[in-house]
């Protein structure tokens, strides 16, 4: 799919806010609130607006990765492991988790295995600037959810509607329903108004 061939799948009828009744990542559960009047919100598309628990919607990022060598504004992972990405809130510095490549998308949950010392030896201690040294955004958090779940692993799922991970461990179907997204983007926007890419991922 790649990140700038995302956008081709089929646009849904423009509506008067994102929640479209899609679920998004569990983990970001009572940390977004929808947007009015979004721009081709796709009918498979989750997509918010962060906010803290207090109401805060300007963070900081901070990050354990690297950026990218040609299309620098974005946050990538490293040859030893994928990224792990954070928001933190100007006043209460509240820390969000915002994406974390070894548990997050359809690749870490049936795809991929990584070892207790590459998931644990991440240090967060990067903080993201765009071009011109800005450090404070708004963020906006977008997830595609392509795959049907239902269709591909339902044999799979035992009797308490759990499903084994590649890894061997179990989860909640329905929280692999949610967290097992194929395309991940998020976006910062600056206090000029400007948009930008900070992460672009296909996840599957």
């Amino acid at each position: 799919m790649g990140i700038f061939n995302m956008f081709k799948k089929k646009k849904k009828e423009q509506i008067s806010t994102t929640d479209n009744g899609i679920l998004g990542p569990t983990f970001l559960d009572n940390f977004t609130k929808p947007i009015e009047n979004p721009k081709n919100l796709y009918s498979h598309e989750w997509r918010r607006k962060l906010k803290s628990t207090s109401g805060e919607t300007k963070f900081r990022i901070k990050y354990y990765g690297t950026r990218h060598e040609t299309y620098t504004n974005l946050i990538v992972g490293t040859s030893f492991v994928p990224s792990l990405v954070f928001a933190e809130a100007i006043q209460t510095k509240q820390k969000i988790l915002l994406f974390d490549g070894c548990k997050h998308g359809y690749n870490a949950l049936f795809c991929y295995t990584y070892t207790e010392d590459q998931i644990n030896n991440r240090p967060v201690t990067h903080y993201y600037r765009d071009k011109d040294g800005i450090e404070i955004f708004e963020i906006i958090i977008s997830t595609y959810n392509g795959i049907d779940y239902e269709d591909e692993f339902r044999e799979d799922v035992d009797e308490n509607d759990f499903i084994e991970k590649i890894d061997g461990t179990k989860i909640e179907f329905e929280t692999v329903k949610r967290n097992g997204y194929d395309t991940l983007q998020i976006w910062a926007i600056n206090n000029y108004g400007k948009i930008i890419d900070v992460v672009s991922e296909e996840l599957a």
